[in-house]
């Protein structure tokens, strides 16, 4: 049993961030609401990863057709890996950049939820990668893929976890030194 548990923790030492093509062209295709709610989520968690030392992984899905990471993602935009493999791990250039900052913990975020999100899921647990899994920093356009991408995500062995859960897990405690400002972003939301 204790070993099952293992793959529900965060270490901060040990976790990345990563942000699956939130793009021009991609977040308009999602319904309006949803899109939004995401997108401010993931905010949060870039903030709050910035505020925790945690090094942070962004991709567009061939950029030329779906348009740059998002405006209000505008910081993430230069460094993001351009890939056209719908799964993260088919690009070289990603498993270069997760294997240089050293993270053996993903959490993974972004569009869509049954496409890229989920195939890159599979292939980071394929490889040893433990991967928390954001609900609600994560959407697809129909919400019956949004639930299948969730209960295929469990099934194969991935931490099914939300944006506060996850940050909150990540600093562990109040005395941790970015409780302040993390708490102080999560009031904001």
């Amino acid at each position: 049993m204790q070993d099952n548990l293992k793959r529900f923790r965060l270490d901060r030492k040990s976790t990345a961030l990563v942000i699956v093509d939130v793009q021009e062209r991609l977040v308009p295709a999602m319904d309006h609401d949803t899109a939004r709610d995401t997108v401010q989520t993931i905010q949060l968690l870039l903030k709050g990863a910035r505020q925790l030392g945690l090094p942070v992984i962004a991709t567009e899905q061939y950029p030329r057709g779906l348009g740059s990471t998002v405006s209000e993602l505008a910081e993430i935009r230069d460094g993001a890996v351009t890939k056209v493999s719908f799964s993260c791990c088919g690009e070289p250039a990603f498993l270069e950049t997760l294997r240089n900052c050293g993270a053996r913990t993903v959490l993974l975020t972004g569009m869509e939820a049954h496409v890229c999100v989920f195939q890159t899921l599979i292939d980071l647990l394929d490889r040893g990668y433990k991967v928390h899994l954001v609900r609600d920093a994560i959407c697809s356009r129909r919400r019956i893929d949004y639930q299948t991408a969730l209960e295929n995500a469990r099934f194969a062995g991935a931490a099914v976890t939300t944006a506060e859960t996850a940050l909150f897990q990540l600093m562990g405690s109040a005395r941790d030194a970015g409780f302040k400002a993390v708490s102080a972003l999560i009031k904001e939301r």
